[in-house]
């Protein structure tokens, strides 16, 4: 398995015959091999995790391609012909390829995906402990309780990739997500990710918290390329 970042929350995954595309929201993405099948992944409607450009991108490549789009997605930006699954929060889906889905309800907007391939397990996420600076004592506890209920879910899962929000506008509270989710998950390579142009933030998750390096990517080194980190 190969991973490319494109950008922000954008992400690509290769597998020996399909390509996952995940929260495309800009970004060029490398040359695709014809003879693979393409599944685009949307997790929300919100304008950087959703674009449905992508849509054309892949038709102009010529690439046979399917999408799961998250429930919350306008079905009049859904692409004409194109075979779609609506994903709702806690349902599985199997795909035409055998590609296994599940889904988590995010604390954003949307799902959570859980993908299951022939060779690889991949969780790509905007649920997050959206803590802010700010709001009520009470909507915060809220809100941290509610991500908990739903990473403890990923219980016995073992994933070989994870996408996993690392905002800098959090402030103080930047990392609460992401280390829940490592104390709790078991996952070979974490990616961070919705840094906003922001990757010093990776550095500093890492100097702050090093007995998570081993299992953190930096996730501008994948940036326009492919990046393998497990077979």
């Amino acid at each position: 398995m190969q991973v490319t970042y494109i950008d922000h929350s954008g992400f690509m995954v290769e597998s020996g015959s399909c390509y996952y595309i995940f929260d495309y929201y800009k970004g060029e993405l490398p040359k695709l091999d014809k003879d693979k099948e393409v599944i685009v992944f949307c997790s929300h409607f919100h304008q950087d995790h959703f674009n449905p450009q992508i849509f054309q991108i892949l038709k102009d490549m010529g690439l046979n391609y399917q999408a799961v789009l998250a429930k919350d997605i306008n079905k009049r930006k859904y692409p004409t012909g194109v075979k779609i699954t609506t994903a709702y929060h806690d349902e599985s889906y199997t795909l035409d390829n055998g590609t296994q889905v599940s889904t988590l309800l995010s604390t954003d907007s949307g799902v959570a995906f859980i993908v299951k391939t022939k060779d690889s397990t991949i969780y790509h996420a905007d649920l997050n402990d959206w803590y802010w600076e700010g709001e009520p004592d009470a909507d915060n506890r809220q809100m941290t309780s509610r991500y908990r209920a739903e990473i403890d879910k990923l219980k016995g899962i073992h994933f070989d990739a994870a996408f996993v929000p690392l905002d800098p506008r959090q402030e103080d509270h930047y990392a609460d997500g992401m280390i829940y989710f490592l104390e709790k998950v078991e996952c070979e390579a974490v990616f961070p990710m919705h840094y906003w142009d922001d990757p010093k933030v990776i550095d500093r998750f890492i100097a702050e918290y090093p007995k998570y390096k081993s299992r953190i990517r930096n996730t501008e080194l994948a940036k326009g390329e492919k990046c393998g980190h497990t077979e």
